[in-house]
């Protein structure tokens, strides 16, 4: 029994590091179609449009790669079969942004961020965190992590030049499936958490996405 456990969580482990891998070093693949509009010609734009657009999404993209550590961290610590596997479905859709971020960076002909093992390895930590408290709390981070993702997707909706339709179209699918991760997580048995907790979390992002959009 105690080699089996030993298998079983060695096996477990070896999972969470191809998934690093994958998310770190391949280039991802999505399941969906892009959402990017079809279009005869696209909209040109001018370097400092182009430059400020790449930024915007290599945040977003950066905010992709720490949705993989959460969702594969809490996952592997969720205590209940069903929720495991709604917190997997969660990241096959944050795999299709991870993918649309990382194309449009290159079409823009920007970069990914040079920090994304810190930003994965970070994300993980707090997932296991999340996890190991109870599946309530677990739930209620993902809660309040969408609900601070989906106000910053809002602000880069905002801030993403009018001419650049592929960026705006990608942004605005993310906002809505973000949303909808946090109404599934409530529907879960979510509990909000401390607003200690929260501000806490509001600090790490925004120290998190003022980094990346410079390196």
């Amino acid at each position: 029994m105690q080699r089996n456990l030993g298998e079983a969580l060695g096996e477990r482990l070896l999972m969470q590091v191809d998934g690093a891998l994958r998310t770190l070093a391949s280039q991802p693949a999505a399941a969906r179609r892009s959402p990017v509009p079809a279009q005869g010609r696209p909209a040109e734009l001018d370097v400092a449009q182009r430059q400020e657009s790449a930024a915007l999404m290599r945040v977003n993209h950066v905010g992709e790669v720490c949705a993989q550590a959460l969702y594969s961290a809490q996952a592997l610590t969720s205590r209940r079969r069903e929720l495991a596997e709604q917190l997997r479905r969660a990241a096959q859709e944050e795999t299709d942004h991870l993918a649309w971020t990382r194309q449009r960076i290159e079409e823009l002909g920007g970069r990914p961020s040079l920090l994304l093992p810190l930003w994965w390895g970070g994300a993980f930590g707090l997932g296991l965190a999340a996890g190991l408290a109870g599946d309530d709390w677990s739930l209620g981070f993902v809660v309040e992590t969408e609900r601070q993702v989906e106000a910053h997707l809002a602000s880069h909706l905002e801030r993403l030049p009018a001419e650049d339709q592929a960026s705006r179209a990608i942004v605005a699918q993310m906002k809505l499936d973000e949303a909808q991760h946090a109404e599934q997580a409530l529907a879960a048995g979510a509990r909000p958490l401390p607003e200690p907790v929260r501000q806490a979390m509001r600090w790490a992002a925004k120290v998190m996405t003022t980094t990346a959009h410079h390196i």
